[in-house]
């Protein structure tokens, strides 16, 4: 086994790690660095801390966030279908369609249900 071949993963890995250091290092440096309250202020699930991590709080948040997550990952399936529309033909195009019905169908239960609502 000659490690000779693995010189070039360890120089593409010593370059990347480097050029990442350096690029994080001149913008630390670099940037503008005026922290205000604002800046400082907890912003990702919409209230102030104000008890120990530990607190229980409203559940929706993650529901709605795992619900993005669902459709925009099932969404991302009509991207190579659009660009394959011609060669996969009418049995790909059908396919699709009973693909899209699902969705739908998930779409509308969990609009009944008032998985989207944000009361």
């Amino acid at each position: 086994m000659n490690l000779g071949t693995y010189y070039p993963v360890l120089l593409f890995l010593l370059v990347g790690g480097g050029l990442g250091a350096v690029l994080i290092g001149v913008g630390k440096f670099l940037g503008p660095n005026k922290p205000d309250s604002e800046k400082l202020s907890p912003y990702e699930c919409g209230f102030e801390a104000f008890e120990d991590a530990r607190m229980k709080f409203d559940v929706r948040y993650y529901l709605v966030a795992i619900l993005f997550i669902l459709f925009d990952l099932e969404t991302a399936f009509l991207f190579p279908w659009g660009v394959a529309l011609r060669d996969i033909g009418w049995v790909g195009f059908i396919s699709m369609m009973g693909f899209l019905l699902e969705l739908l169908i998930g779409f509308v239960f969990l609009w009944k249900r008032g998985a989207l609502d944000w009361e």
